[in-house]
């Protein structure tokens, strides 16, 4: 037996839905996105959704509609995947990296507050594995600073904060739906917001900069989503629930083997809907094994498992300018020690009691 880290799920009704757009002849960009537009922000208690074709450049379309450019810097957490920065720099901006917070692994409101500069624009916060940020404080230092909060929730599809959706909450949000996601369109992504004038800029930037057909008044990109992949979208969001409840459901199971082997599972915290996109435990440094140690036992025993994610974005060659001089401990401590375990909701089971079993045997 092994069990993989990640297996995405696509089913008869996907494969039906897509069968049933390229029938139709009507392939790029149309009613089917239009539909999956409007029922995910619905779902996410958001006014408007603009679909596009990765996560990346839904990130990216977001700053340039919140008004990032060149001379603005744009503060992010260095405990996060690379995009969350690039994007960034993709505007002409810079990324002022902060650190995250030790239990949760989200970005750190103290660390923001002490990083905003006279040009800083926006403040990108990440559900980073499925677990909101602290949006009420980080908003408020925002809203004192007169500066834009910008949701990175590529993955937390259906994660919640004091009972509201996560893609409803700042002034702009940015998912993915990757293969690997909580949810797929096999590649694609979703700009959700509340602010009708930034959907309208966020559109404006997917389809090259066009106000009507064939006038062009900003520099824009072909960043737009397909009515394959939006069928896709429309059969997963419907199954999404589900799919949480039982990522919900693995991980509970998964903590009790987690803490009886001696490592450390993830904090969950008690104002959050956690939907577990990844299960990410720490190896402590009194532990007999180190992590790659660990890694080769499950690996031994059938169980896959990977880091999410080994290097802070501020120790990445391609920041060695922006990041110097800039300390991120606790980004380094848990790029060290963390690893993920499978949860997805195609663990079944027998899955969980072969990984228990291989969890106990360190």
């Amino acid at each position: 037996m092994y069990v993989p880290v990640a297996k995405p799920f696509v089913g008869e009704e996907e494969i039906a839905a897509v069968a049933e757009v390229m029938r139709s002849g009507m392939l790029a960009q149309g009613d089917v996105v239009a539909e999956f537009e409007s029922r995910f922000a619905g779902y996410c208690g958001a006014a408007h959704g603009v679909a596009v074709n990765s996560g990346t450049a839904a990130l990216h379309a977001a700053l340039l509609a919140a008004g990032v450019g060149p001379g603005d810097s744009v503060i992010v957490p260095s405990f996060s995947f690379i995009a969350t920065a690039t994007c960034v720099s993709m505007c002409g901006a810079t990324p002022i990296f902060v650190d995250v917070d030790e239990q949760a692994f989200t970005i750190d409101p103290a660390a923001v507050r002490e990083a905003i500069r006279p040009d800083t624009k926006a403040v990108v916060g990440v559900h980073l594995y499925g677990q909101p940020f602290d949006v009420a404080a980080l908003a408020r230092i925002c809203d004192e600073a007169d500066l834009l909060l910008v949701e990175d929730a590529a993955q937390a599809h259906g994660a919640a904060y004091r009972g509201r959706r996560v893609g409803s909450l700042g002034d702009l949000a940015c998912f993915s739906f990757y293969p690997t996601k909580n949810m797929t369109t096999g590649e694609g992504g979703m700009v959700t917001t509340n602010d009708a004038d930034l959907a309208e800029k966020v559109r404006l930037f997917i389809n090259h900069g066009q106000s009507r057909k064939y006038l062009h008044t900003a520099i824009g990109y072909n960043y737009r989503l397909t009515n394959i992949g939006a069928a896709v979208g429309l059969v997963q969001l419907d199954r999404l629930e589900g799919f949480n409840e039982r990522r919900i459901l693995n991980a509970a199971r998964l903590y009790r083997c987690a803490e009886e082997s001696g490592l450390i599972p993830p904090y969950c915290r008690g104002d959050v809907r956690h939907v577990y996109h990844q299960y990410v435990v720490r190896v402590p440094d009194d532990l007999t094994l180190d992590r790659d140690a660990v890694m080769q036992h499950l690996h031994d025993a059938g169980v896959g498992t990977a880091v999410h994610y080994p290097v802070p974005i501020h120790c990445q060659p391609v920041y060695t300018a922006e990041a110097k001089g800039c300390r991120c401990p606790v980004s380094e401590r848990l790029a060290a020690s963390v690893l993920s375990l499978p949860v997805h909701p195609q663990v079944t089971d027998d899955d969980l009691d072969h990984i228990c079993s291989a969890l106990r045997s360190l």
